[in-house]
């Protein structure tokens, strides 16, 4: 990818789109519960059909797990005709409750905004990133943020499907955003770039590379590390398929895991030409795209994937894994931007936890 026009990201649920959840909140109750496997005492013969799967952003490094259940067949080792994966951006909300997608690879901000202001019936069921990627991007030279006490005064740059998630930072961290001026942007971090923004919404795994490949030393004010610790890359589904899927989500964990696996087992160059192939083939369905990858920026994503994705809890506990400490830490969060939630409300890991117990070999994901 040319090495500015790797922009990001990301259609986090913003305030308009979670009042539009309203209406496929009434669709929700008479949605499908998917697709039933065929009647079988086997496991290895069960057949669940075909299935999708919201990404929440381009198909990039983000989803090499994902490749990698593709092309090792691990997806059809679990009994699926297809699954579907569709490009992003989308937080896959509103898609989850009107039935239109089974799988949602979202954000606890975006579901627990949901979940909080619509009562919708959705739960977190895993999480591929431990730690949220969010972060505000600056120029070493520039704006420099290195502390939430230096956004005071400063001008930010933030999506306008963003603007929830900007606030609650602003809240953890005790800032009224009339401190702040706030910038409408697009995922172009040019404006960082040009002097327009001291700050930048951004992504550790996406921007915060590609402006530092550009040759702009820049600094980090990392969400995860100042008062926003909550998990991303969620795997998300409705109450109701949940409760009429449980074997079929199982199945789907199972084949993730064994892909994620091997982003960590298989060598960085085999895993960004895998990247790559599924990454042009988007391109040719007419999905969203910017440009040609960058094998090199692509390596670097998948190295600073890794570090949100494997932690000391996922190496004791396995992928996808949420302890009860990180899901109080989610709901501190999600609390700090006045989305008051418990547990329950949000999670529900039993599946997650269920296969580790039953398949322990699951667990070592490292080599």
């Amino acid at each position: 990818m040319a090495t500015h026009s790797n922009f990001s990201r990301r259609a986090r649920l913003g305030a308009a789109a979670a009042a539009s959840l309203a209406t496929v909140l009434v669709l929700a109750g008479c949605a499908s519960g998917g697709t039933e496997p065929a009647a079988s005492g086997d496991e290895e013969a069960a057949s669940y059909g075909e299935i999708s799967v919201q990404y929440s952003w381009i198909k990039n490094e983000e989803f090499a797990g994902e490749f990698y259940a593709y092309e090792n067949g691990y997806y059809d080792e679990a009994g699926f005709e297809n699954v579907v994966g569709i490009a992003g951006p989308d937080t896959g909300v509103a898609k989850l409750l009107s039935g239109t997608v089974q799988f949602a690879l979202s954000d606890a901000a975006s579901v627990g905004a949901a979940v909080a202001e619509q009562d919708a019936p959705l739960k977190i069921i895993g999480a591929t990133f431990q730690k949220n990627p969010f972060t505000i991007l600056s120029l070493a030279e520039g704006g420099n943020i290195e502390t939430p006490e230096d956004l005071i005064g400063k001008k930010i740059g933030v999506q306008d499907s963003n603007a929830s998630v900007f606030a609650a930072l602003l809240a953890a961290n005790g800032i009224d955003e009339s401190e702040v001026e706030i910038v409408p942007v697009d995922f172009d971090p040019t404006p960082l770039i040009n002097g327009e923004v001291d700050g930048f919404m951004a992504y550790l795994t996406n921007e915060a590379i590609t402006v530092e490949m550009a040759g702009y030393p820049v600094t980090n004010l990392a969400y995860a590390e100042n008062g926003l610790p909550y998990v991303a890359e969620t795997f998300t589904v409705t109450d109701q398929y949940l409760a009429e899927n449980a074997d079929l989500i199982k199945a789907f964990l199972i084949a993730e895991i064994k892909g994620w696996t091997d982003t960590f087992i298989e060598p960085t160059d085999d895993t960004v030409a895998l990247v790559t192939d599924y990454y042009n083939e988007s391109a040719a369905a007419g999905d969203l795209t910017f440009g040609e990858l960058d094998p090199a920026k692509v390596a670097a994503g998948i190295m600073a994937q890794a570090l949100l994705i494997s932690t000391e809890e996922t190496e004791a506990n396995g992928l996808f894994t949420i302890s009860d400490e990180l899901k109080e830490q989610t709901l501190a969060s999600l609390a700090a931007s006045g989305w008051e939630l418990e547990a329950d409300d949000l999670f529900d890991t039993t599946i997650i936890d269920e296969i580790y117990e039953e398949n322990p070999d699951l667990l070592a994901y490292l080599p």
